[in-house]
């Protein structure tokens, strides 16, 4: 403490004239910190905290150094800073040294006398209330007692800060027990419900860019970090319960990269361009240790889920790690060839997952910190992995594209790429959805299962009563698509309809045609069968008639002759009885033979009929066949045609069940939006 009061004793000596006369109101940030900046910081820092007093900023002076506090607000005479620096108590500051001009002093007395202000709206500083303590006396695995942590219906919805365009997502985070998503804004954080996607909340991040989003264990904390660039640095913690900060650690000369809660809520541990792993208490703000080991950049950390051990990378591929609660190295990692972009541990705290620009992702066990695991992920590089609780792997890099890994590095997913490249992916409370964003600002939400879009979101979200007028314009939308597939799904069914219709048509006109096949070849063979016997009654008949046309000719000639011999010898009886008897039997052999002619013409004619019926019931058999043969055919055709309308009567009534589901949400997101316009109005 002497030569810290040494040192502060002698920087003031050198304040500029115009400290001499104390204003009525003296504040840390218009008249303290330009002192103390000027020649203070570059020993008393968080690099080089000499005596363990850091006076960059007014939080690290009020907490005081080594020996304790060194400024009581309200009380100059029982502040160390004050009576050491006035010569009224030992040890005088600075020693060997006259004491500062009483002009000087008197800035120092009144600024802890006025309630050692932070700036001029500052209300006195009130050191002896005690800091929110958010530690858990317990470690509690696997989903917490109560319901859900969701955030208050109070917090702002419309954006502090809005831009023409989206900034990149340099932050995201899902709360691991709730639907709550939370994603960087410029110098806000925007909380989304990751099932409807509607805006719950805003919560202010003055400080800069935010580069950290992380929930803790138990869902009920939002931790951020981030800060100005070459400026400075901070970690905040909000309540998700009541959207109020309950913690704020460190104050870096540069934005804080890295950043995590323990599990336990006792510790935060913080890294950046400093090289330094600082972990500090959650009870009351107090750097507990100081990790000097990374010779680079630390760009990742992460406490395991049992909060016993811290891990940390840097940008030249770097990887440790810690004891939690000694700050002790327990593994160096070695293998990455380039940035260390993220480390994720698994559920059961005994397996971790890095990241890094070197295009890989690297499993590591616990027991003896070998690799377990290491594939090409990302042609590029890596930029974001996180476990899921079921054990799988998210990751998204510059190749644009997000995936999933099961838990041996096999890619189950790839969805869609981005425009730009990918920096964050994380899985939803549930694990159903996955969630990630590009450098153009594009965040989307995919169904983890199929790999199907569900939302975009934005981290430049409009105010409400613009997003009311969207939200209005996008029912008005989808009530039209919803009529159009309405439309679109009754034709479709009708179509539907006919052609299971003709297909039963044609189904019933397979057995239909085969009777009539049927009965047109039996009566094809009748018809045979009956020509058959006419042909052969004619051919009968032709044979008879000329036999007795034979006969008869016989008969006529035989009778000729008897006759002539009888008219030679008329007076021979016999001949003339003869002749006669010939001539009788000539005349009935020629009837005869005449009778048979007609008979075999009539049974050829007959014939020719039975013919032609044959002709007729064969062509008819054939017709009848081929009828019946071509019925399946139809039947095929008519199947496959019945089938495509009926799935596409499916996928369009499906097309309507969603445009149903889609409108119906349009419609509570508007009612939402209304209500939180009537209650904000109401309000004022």
């Amino acid at each position: 403490m002497r030569l810290i009061l040494t040192m502060l004793f002698a920087v003031l000596a050198l304040a500029d004239a115009r400290s001499a006369e104390a204003p009525a109101k003296v504040t840390f940030a218009d008249h303290v910190q330009p002192i103390l900046r000027a020649k203070c910081a570059s020993c008393h820092n968080h690099d080089k905290p000499s005596g363990g007093l850091i006076m960059e900023n007014y939080t690290t002076l009020l907490e005081g150094g080594s020996s304790g506090a060194v400024i009581k607000p309200g009380d100059p005479d029982g502040s160390k800073l004050y009576v050491s620096m006035a010569h009224k108590a030992m040890p005088f500051m600075p020693p060997k040294s006259p004491p500062l001009p009483k002009e000087t002093a008197e800035v120092i007395r009144q600024w802890i006398a006025g309630g050692a202000l932070d700036t001029a709206a500052s209300k006195p500083a009130a050191p002896t209330a005690p800091k929110t303590d958010i530690g858990l006396k317990a470690i509690v695995k696997g989903k917490p007692d109560g319901p859900p942590p969701m955030p208050p219906s109070a917090l702002p919805l419309d954006p502090l800060v809005r831009t023409l365009r989206a900034n990149s997502l340099t932050a995201l985070a899902s709360n691991p027990w709730s639907p709550l998503l939370a994603v960087s804004g410029q110098k806000q954080v925007i909380l989304y419900h990751a099932d409807t996607g509607d805006v719950l909340g805003v919560l202010s991040f003055p400080e800069g860019q935010i580069n950290v989003l992380k929930f803790s264990r138990n869902g009920s904390l939002l931790l951020a970090a981030g800060g100005r660039a070459g400026q400075s640095g901070k970690v905040v913690v909000w309540s998700v319960a009541t959207g109020q900060r309950v913690v704020e650690v460190g104050d870096e000369h540069d934005a804080v990269l890295a950043a995590d809660i323990s599990a336990d809520q006792t510790q935060i541990a913080l890294g950046g361009p400093s090289k330094m792993i600082r972990i500090y208490s959650t009870k009351d703000g107090k750097k507990l240790f100081d990790i000097k080991k990374h010779t680079d950049w630390v760009t990742a950390l992460e406490y395991s889920p049992d909060g016993v051990l811290l891990a940390t990378g840097d940008r030249n591929g770097g990887l440790f790690v810690w004891e939690s609660y000694t700050a002790r190295e327990y593994f160096t990692l070695r293998g990455h060839t380039a940035a260390i972009t993220e480390v994720s541990w698994r559920a059961d705290s005994n397996v971790l997952l890095s990241a890094s620009e070197d295009t890989t992702l690297r499993l590591w066990e616990m027991e003896n910190g070998s690799q377990i695991k290491s594939w090409g992920a990302h042609g590029g590089g890596v930029q974001s992995a996180k476990f899921g609780k079921d054990g799988r792997i998210v990751s998204c890099g510059r190749d644009l594209v997000t995936k999933i890994w099961d838990g041996n590095g096999a890619q189950q997913k790839a969805f869609e790429a981005f425009p730009d490249v990918a920096l964050r992916a994380t899985f939803s409370h549930d694990g159903s959805h996955v969630i990630a964003g590009d450098w153009s600002g594009h965040i989307r939400v995919w169904n983890a299962a199929d790999g199907k879009l569900t939302a975009n979101l934005t981290s430049n979200p409009l105010p409400v009563a613009d997003r009311l007028v969207q939200a209005t314009k996008d029912v008005e939308a989808k009530h039209a698509a919803y009529n159009q597939a309405v439309a679109t799904a009754s034709a479709s069914q009708s179509a539907a309809v006919k052609a299971a219709a003709d297909l039963a048509a044609a189904q019933k006109a397979i057995g239909a045609t085969a009777l009539a096949a049927k009965a047109a070849a039996d009566n094809a063979t009748k018809a045979k069968s009956a020509a058959d016997q006419a042909n052969a009654a004619a051919a009968g008949a032709s044979a008879t008639a000329v036999a007795k046309d034979v006969v008869a000719k016989a008969y006529a000639e035989a009778a000729a002759k008897v006759k002539d011999a009888a008219d030679k010898a008329k007076d021979n009886k016999d001949l003339a009885a003869a002749a006669m008897k010939s001539r009788e039997l000539a005349t009935q052999a020629a009837n005869e033979s005449a009778a048979a002619q007609k008979s075999a013409a009539d049974l050829a004619t007959a014939a020719k009929t039975f013919a032609a019926q044959l002709a007729a019931a064969q062509q008819a058999a054939t017709t009848a066949a081929s009828v019946a043969a071509a019925a399946p055919k139809a039947v095929e055709a008519l199947t496959t045609a019945s089938k495509a309308a009926a799935a596409k009567a499916a996928a369009d009534k499906a097309a309507v069940d969603q445009a149903a589901a889609a409108l119906a949400a349009a419609k509570a997101q508007t009612e939402r939006l209304k209500a939180v316009t009537v209650a904000a109005t109401s309000k004022k």
